[in-house]
C-alpha cells in the first residue's frame, strides 16, 4: 500500500463527513514526518442525497461544514472505487451489507477497508468489519486483505471544528492500524493502536444503547446521581458481554470503552443520548424516529445485543429494560423502577 493512499468514503452521514476532515487536516507524527495528504473520492448510495453535496459542499447533516474543495464527490459507483488503496466505511451498520454487495464487483483487490460505524448487524450479529469481510469473501489463496476499525470518543459537530479528540485504531492485520493512526492523526486529533478488534467494535456498539438509558435519565429529570450511577453498571454489563466473547477487558475501560461512553451519555449532541431523552418526555419511538434526520444506530443495536446476551448467558439488565422501553412498550419510569428494585448484592465489574 502506498505511503499516501488513494482514499474513498462511503457515506456522506456525519461519520463519512468527518472522517473526509481528518484524512486531509495536516500533522506529523512522532519522528516529526509531515502527514501523507490523500487523494479523496466519496460517495453516497443515492444521487439525490450527493448531487446537492457535489454542487454546495454542504450537508444538512452536519451543520455549518464545508467538504473540501479537494474531495472528488462520485455519483457513479465504479468511478468511485477505481484504484482506491483504502476504502473508509462510514455506512450505518444496518446497511452495510446491501451496500458492499451493491459495490464489490468495482473494489480492488488489493484496497484496504477502514470501518467508523458502530452497531451489531441484526440476525447475524456481526460487526461491521465481520459484515464486510464476509460479504467480500476473498479468495482464500490471496493476501489477506487489512481490515481494521476506528473508534472512540468522537461527536461528529467537534470534529467538524477540529477540537480536540483521540480515537482507537484497531486491526488483526500486522502493522495495519499503525498506518491508520499515521493517515487519521492531526495535530487536533490523536489516535492510538490496539489490537482488541472484537473489543473496539462491541464497545462503540454497545454504548449507544446505555446512552438511550441515560438519555431517558435526562428526559425524566432523574440527577446526575442516576446518570453517573447508570455509567458505572452500563459499563459492568458492556464489559461482561466483551468478557464472555474473549474481548480484552483493558479495551472497555480505555478510550474505545469508558471514553466513549461518557461522551455519548452526556454530549447533547449525541444521536442516542438525544433518543432517550425524548422517550423521557413521553415521545414515542418511531415518531422520533420520523423526524429525525439521522440514524440512530442504538435502536437496532439493542436488538443485537439481547440476542448476544442470550447467546453468551450474560446479565444485562440495562441493555433489557432499554429493550423494553423501546419495543415493549415499557413506560420509562417503570423501567428506572425496575433496575432500583433489583435484588442487593455486592458490587462486581465485568
Amino acid at each position: 500500500m502506498p505511503e499516501q493512499p488513494a482514499v474513498t468514503v462511503l457515506g456522506a452521514g456525519q461519520m463519512g463527513l468527518v472522517s473526509v476532515t481528518m484524512l486531509l487536516a495536516g500533522g506529523r507524527d512522532a519522528a516529526g514526518r509531515a502527514k501523507p495528504t490523500p487523494a479523496v473520492r466519496m460517495w453516497g448510495h443515492t444521487s439525490a442525497e450527493m448531487g446537492p453535496i457535489a454542487q454546495t459542499r454542504r450537508s444538512d447533516r452536519l451543520e455549518g461544514y464545508r467538504l473540501d474543495e479537494r474531495v472528488r464527490v462520485c455519483l457513479d459507483d465504479k468511478e468511485a472505487l477505481a484504484g482506491a488503496d483504502l476504502i473508509v466505511c462510514a455506512i450505518p451498520v444496518q446497511f452495510i451489507r446491501a451496500s458492499w454487495e451493491r459495490l464489490r464487483v468495482y473494489v480492488p483487490a488489493t484496497a484496504a477497508v477502514v470501518s467508523v460505524a458502530k452497531g451489531i448487524e441484526n440476525d447475524t450479529l456481526m460487526r461491521p468489519t465481520q459484515v464486510i469481510a464476509d460479504v467480500l469473501r476473498d479468495d482464500p489463496d490471496a493476501p489477506a486483505r487489512p481490515i481494521g476499525v476506528l473508534s472512540g470518543p468522537t461527536i461528529a459537530a467537534e470534529l467538524a471544528r477540529c477540537l480536540p479528540a483521540t480515537m482507537i485504531a484497531a486491526s488483526d492485520h500486522p502493522g495495519f492500524a499503525a498506518k491508520l493512526q499515521r493517515w487519521f492523526s492531526t495535530s487536533w486529533l490523536r489516535v492510538y493502536t490496539n489490537e482488541d478488534v472484537l473489543g473496539v467494535e462491541l464497545a462503540g456498539a454497545t454504548k449507544n444503547i446505555i446512552a438511550i438509558a441515560a438519555g431517558i435519565i435526562d428526559g425524566l429529570n432523574a440527577g446526575y446521581n442516576a446518570k453517573s450511577a447508570l455509567l458505572a453498571r452500563g459499563l459492568a454489563e458492556i464489559a461482561r458481554l466483551g468478557a464472555a466473547m474473549g474481548a480484552s477487558p483493558d479495551t472497555f475501560f480505555g478510550i474505545a470503552g469508558v471514553g466513549d461512553l461518557a461522551t455519548t451519555c452526556f454530549s447533547p449532541e449525541g444521536r442516542n443520548r438525544s433518543l432517550g431523552e425524548s422517550l423521557g418526555k413521553g415521545e414515542k419511538l418511531n415518531a422520533y424516529l420520523k423526524r429525525t434526520k439521522s440514524v440512530v444506530e442504538g435502536v437496532a443495536t439493542t436488538k443485537s445485543v439481547m440476542d448476544l446476551a442470550g447467546r453468551y448467558r450474560v446479565d444485562m439488565p440495562i441493555t433489557a429494560t432499554v429493550h423494553a422501553v423501546l419495543f415493549e412498550g415499557l413506560d420509562p419510569i417503570e423501567g428506572i423502577g425496575r433496575l432500583m428494585s433489583r435484588e442487593l448484592k455486592s458490587e462486581q465489574v465485568g
